[in-house]
Order: structure tokens, then sequence, then C-alpha cells
């Protein structure tokens, strides 16, 4: 099984699957699935737009390309997400219209995730909760947690909350092991001073082979997680530079094993260079 992996894409939807296809084609090696750590930058409606967005959006369009591509159906892009046949699960960040997810998740309850775009596509998982995926013979488990977390105590919906939190303390209570921990936010230590307590606990108590996230601006870095167990991989977030092209390490591919051993690899900038600002859509 060969997972892609990316972080914040910022309503740049369609461009994993862009990423994925030529990977694909270059390498000829078959992508089953795409991961996505959050900040999706899902907003049907303009006139829900976080400040963030609504400033970048002046500047670049991309930011709104869940409005633009992912609401209404376009035959090209359609036809091309048929032909690719990959699904991309995710979770949310702070950067999305929660109020159209909350709708979406409960209108969805009896499932772990759901779809969220007219080609159901994208989907997004479900906090705290397992998640588990069959391909042929094999079977990859994980767990999305995602928004960040608040050390304040705000009701904001871009922080986690308190039925997230239940669902999380269900899952350290559930003595069972996964695959993957997929988060937005990085987890909290008394050292950093921010980060997602609830993460903390998760790594804490359940074991994962490994754990993305992205949010923090930071480069990509793998290394071993406190609990000293899980490998944690940074993800650099998939943004233009000034330049026009992605920044190194924003794509992430990892297999699976029959056996369950897991490999990673960081695409090289050469494939993911072909990709610019300028073109990527086209």
């Amino acid at each position: 099984m060969r997972i892609a992996i990316f972080a914040d894409i910022h309503g740049k939807i369609l461009l994993p699957f862009k990423l994925v296809n030529l990977y694909q084609k270059e390498t000829e090696k078959k992508v089953d699935l795409i991961l996505q750590c959050g900040d999706i930058g899902a907003f049907p409606y303009l006139e829900r737009l976080d400040k963030a967005t609504i400033k970048h959006a002046q500047n670049d369009r991309d930011e709104l390309g869940f409005h633009d591509d992912f609401v209404a159906e376009n035959e090209a892009i359609h036809e091309f997400l048929t032909e690719l046949d990959l699904q991309m699960i995710c979770v949310r960040g702070n950067h999305e219209d929660h109020e159209f997810l909350n709708e979406l998740e409960i209108a969805h309850f009896l499932h772990p995730r759901f779809p969220i775009d007219i080609y159901q596509k994208v989907l997004v998982c479900k906090s705290g909760i397992k998640q588990e995926l069959k391909i042929g013979d094999e079977t990859l488990t994980f767990v999305g947690i995602g928004r960040i977390g608040d050390r304040k105590g705000r009701k904001h919906q871009k922080f986690i909350q308190d039925y997230e939190k239940r669902e999380i303390d269900k899952l350290i209570k559930s003595n069972e092991d996964f695959d993957l921990l997929i988060t937005h936010d990085k987890s909290s230590s008394s050292e950093r001073g921010y980060g997602t307590e609830e993460i903390r606990q998760v790594l804490d108590n359940v074991i994962f082979q490994y754990h993305f996230y992205g949010h923090t601006g930071e480069p990509f870095s793998i290394e071993p997680d406190d609990n000293g167990f899980t490998k944690s991989c940074k993800i650099k977030e998939l943004e233009f530079t000034q330049s026009g092209n992605l920044p190194e390490k924003c794509m992430v591919i990892l297999e699976k094993s029959l056996e369950g051993e897991f490999t990673l690899e960081t695409v090289s900038k050469e494939l993911t260079k072909q990709l610019t600002k300028h073109n990527w859509k086209y």
C-alpha cells in the first residue's frame, strides 16, 4: 500500500491530486490514498471566509479553490479525478468553514469520515475516531485529530471541541494500536509552550508507527516522538514560494508492506518543481 501525504493546502484542493498523478507517471508506482494534515481551505461560501483567507485571496485566487472548483461540477476536473480514482482524506485545520463541516459531520453521524465536495473525492475524518482503509489484502489503520489546541478555554470552532475531546478520551482508553496519527497541530510539551495537549495525551497512551502534522510553518523534520516509539514527521506546507515553486519535502510517500513494515520517501524537488504557481492548473 502506498500513501501520499501533504500538509496545509489552503484552497489548492486539486494540487495534491495533480502531484500524485505526476508522481505515478514519473515513477510508474501506483498511489492508493492521499492523506492531508488540515487547512484544506474548505470554504464553499465566500461570505464566510475567515480574515486570513480573505487577506491571502486578494493576491492569490488559489485560496478559493474549494469554492471555485469543488462545489459545482467542472467537467474537466470531474474527468481527471475519475480517471485518477483516488480519495484524499483530511483532518480539519484552523482555516475552514467549520459551520459547513459541522453540518456534514452531523449528517454522516454513523460514519468515521464524510465527503465534502461535489466529486466525493475529498473526505474529512472525525477527530479521535478509528479510521480503517482496506485495499485488496492490505489494511491501514489511522486516527485523525483536527483543528488546533487552545490553553485559554476559548470556544471558537477552530479549537478542539468538547465532543471531540470525549472521543479522544475513549481512544486513549481503547488499548488499540494504529499505524498512523494524522493531525493539523503539533503536540504540546512544557518545553515548547504551544501545541495541542490532546495530541500529547494520545501519543503518550496509544501506539502509532508514525505521526504526521503541518500547521506550524517549521521546516520538514522527522524524529522520534517523546514517547520513544512513534516517528513524528512535520510535513512542509504545500505553499508556493515567491519564485513560484513548491518547497522541498512538501510531498511524502509512505509505503506499507504486506508484512506491516513502513518505508518513508520524501519526493524529490526535481519532480515537484514541474508544477509551478503559474502552470499547475493547466
